[in-house]
């Protein structure tokens, strides 16, 4: 019969660091939020190897006594809270007592800290979860952690760690996102002996945006405030027009928090509807407050993840005060385009007539009026030209031959700015320009990528591209993948980027945010490292659609040409990202509609 035991505290530590301690940024994390509990006004950053062989945080905070320092590494020691009404009216960072004990059982851990009024500093030595020494030391008022060889006593958790410059990116995100919430600490991060970077106290909080993410970022947005039954909302929010292809400038601090809350995420998001395409993502850099107590932070060990209690009176307060902000820009007269940064192409708007019938339904059979010869052999064809001289940007492709096969569709007209109407033995087929524009594009790439044969032109004026550490990260990673892919972009400074060099079928004004877009899919995992043919397909993917520049009018013949190159794909059913290049209203299901 199995019995059950208490498991020892250096197995339940060693546990509950799987649950705390996911990577060395989260090492990191946990020991500057505990400087910060402490009213640091001054937190030094230090790590070496992507936080492998080092990471140092040093504070100038309140400190500990020699009890205090050795009860802190018992789990559920905290002063942060002493009952659980405590956890309603949380002001802390920290309050579960499991992150110091969790560090010190995966890692060599040195704790040295002076309260104010101690004559001497106390050190404490813990290595793997056992401890080594407690003794004096010469230390100023404040705490100072060293944590080296992390996972030591856990081999296996090491495996999963990234490379060194991407654990490095990690960290330097995770500092820069708190110094970003606390403006009023001062923060310097230190990599491999080199300072990354010495942030003083801020004005603004577009000073420090800008100090932080960029200059680029900092100049896309615009201030937001507001008020509401105990809620406000404040901080920077991005023009209309000015979006990213991914979440990961979208940045929410709650009760000076950084936190992922999908009620404040999807709020944002629906803001900009009407300002962003679709797919797109603002930016954002705003702070939410509220009752301590009417959120709940006690839902993951990380403390990432947070609940409102009511979460629908949050997301209307969020909407509406984006919303004025939005709108406060049109009533000052100023237009969206002379605020946007350039975006991917979209349609122009169109107006349905309020009697426009409802979407029919779709038909993926083979167009039967689809036929190789010609209706009527002694009808003279029309000339097919090239795609490239329906769409100006297209370079032709030579290895693909298109054939040039017969139509007995009859071309009705354009509606909708992108459909191309025909009338077939079978009944009706509208054809979606863009999908079938894509479709060519996706597989002429393809062909492009497999030969090794990607044109692309040298700027004259090389496009200067400033990221996130994270993304400079990703970038390094990838650059001789992107270079063999026609995108040539150079190093000029830590963060900073020149692209020389962009395919022939990318503008150079797009060339930026193609660059951001194609970052944001690396990280999302969406393009694999692994895997070069399926990271070349998803490259062709996103490449097509950036490729298109689909004209408001285009002749007959430039729609039959189209047609010709899209039925000489592999795949002429689908657009690349899974949608219909055309749907088919038979006979049968038009009779059915009109009732008869």
């Amino acid at each position: 019969m199995t019995k059950i035991r208490i498991l020892p505290d250096r197995v339940a530590n060693q546990i509950a660091a799987g649950e705390v301690i996911e990577r060395p940024a989260a090492v990191v994390k946990e020991l500057v939020e505990n400087a910060l509990d402490a009213g640091a006004t001054r937190i030094e950053v230090e790590f070496r190897h992507g936080g492998r062989s080092l990471m140092r945080v040093e504070d100038n905070g309140a400190g500990m006594s020699r009890d205090d320092a050795l009860l802190a590494l018992e789990r559920h020691a905290t002063s942060k809270i002493a009952e659980a009404a405590d956890l309603d009216r949380l002001a802390t960072y920290g309050f579960r007592g499991e992150a110091l004990p969790s560090i010190a059982s995966v890692s060599r851990f040195l704790l040295q800290t002076r309260a104010a009024g101690s004559e001497v500093g106390t050190e404490v030595l813990v290595n793997g979860g056992k401890l080594v020494h407690v003794r004096e030391c010469g230390q100023p008022v404040g705490t100072r952690i060293e944590v080296t060889h992390l996972f030591n006593s856990v081999p296996a958790r090491r495996k999963f760690l990234k490379t060194d410059q991407t654990e490095a990116a990690h960290i330097v995100q995770c500092v820069r996102l708190y110094a970003l919430a606390c403006p009023q600490a001062a923060f310097t991060l230190i990599e491999d002996g080199r300072i990354i970077f010495r942030s003083p106290e801020c004005a603004t909080l577009a000073e420090r945006v800008g100090e932080i993410f960029g200059r680029q970022t900092a100049e896309a947005l615009m201030p937001i405030e507001a008020a509401e039954g105990g809620m406000t909302l404040a901080g920077l929010v991005g023009r209309p027009g000015v979006s990213r292809g991914t979440r990961h400038e979208l940045i929410v601090f709650v009760n000076q928090r950084p936190v992922d809350s999908r009620t404040l995420n999807y709020a944002l998001i629906e803001s900009y509807h009407e300002s962003l395409p679709k797919g797109r993502y603002p930016l954002a850099f705003v702070f939410f407050t509220c009752d301590p107590a009417a959120v709940d932070v006690n839902v993951h060990p990380a403390k990432r993840e947070i609940r409102f209690r009511s979460e629908p009176a949050v997301r209307a307060f969020v909407i509406r005060s984006v919303l004025e902000s939005l709108r406060s820009i049109a009533d000052r007269g100023l237009r969206i385009a002379d605020l946007a940064v350039p975006a991917p192409l979209t349609l122009a708007p169109y107006s349905a007539p309020a009697s426009a019938l409802s979407r029919p339904a779709v038909d993926l059979r083979p167009i039967a009026g689809f036929v190789a010869p010609a209706a009527n052999p002694t009808a003279a064809a029309p000339s097919v030209p090239n795609l490239a001289s329906a769409q100006l940007t297209s370079p032709p492709n030579p290895q693909s031959a298109i054939r040039d096969p017969q139509l007995s569709w009859r071309f009705l007209s354009l509606a909708l700015g992108h459909l191309a109407v025909f009338e077939s033995a079978a009944g009706l087929v509208l054809l979606d320009r863009r999908a079938a524009h894509e479709r060519v594009w996706f597989e002429r790439l393809q062909e492009q990528f497999r030969a090794g044969t990607v044109p692309s032109q040298r700027l004259l004026l090389p496009v200067p591209v400033e990221l996130d550490p994270i993304m400079a990260a990703l970038l390094l990673d990838r650059l001789k993948f992107l270079h063999a892919h026609g995108l040539e972009v150079g190093e000029f400074g830590r963060n900073f980027f020149r692209i020389e060099a962009v395919p022939a079928w990318l503008e150079p004004a797009d060339a930026e945010p193609f660059l951001r877009d194609l970052l944001g899919a690396f990280r999302e995992g969406r393009i694999p490292d692994r895997n070069t043919d399926l990271a070349r397909e998803e490259l062709a993917r996103l490449a097509a659609a950036k490729a298109v520049r689909l004209p408001a009018t285009v002749s007959e013949a430039e729609v039959r040409a189209l047609v010709a190159q899209l039925f000489a794909t592999r795949s002429p059913l689908t657009s690349p990202s899974g949608r219909p290049t055309y749907v088919e209203l038979n006979h049968a299901e038009l009779a059915r509609r009109f009732q008869r």
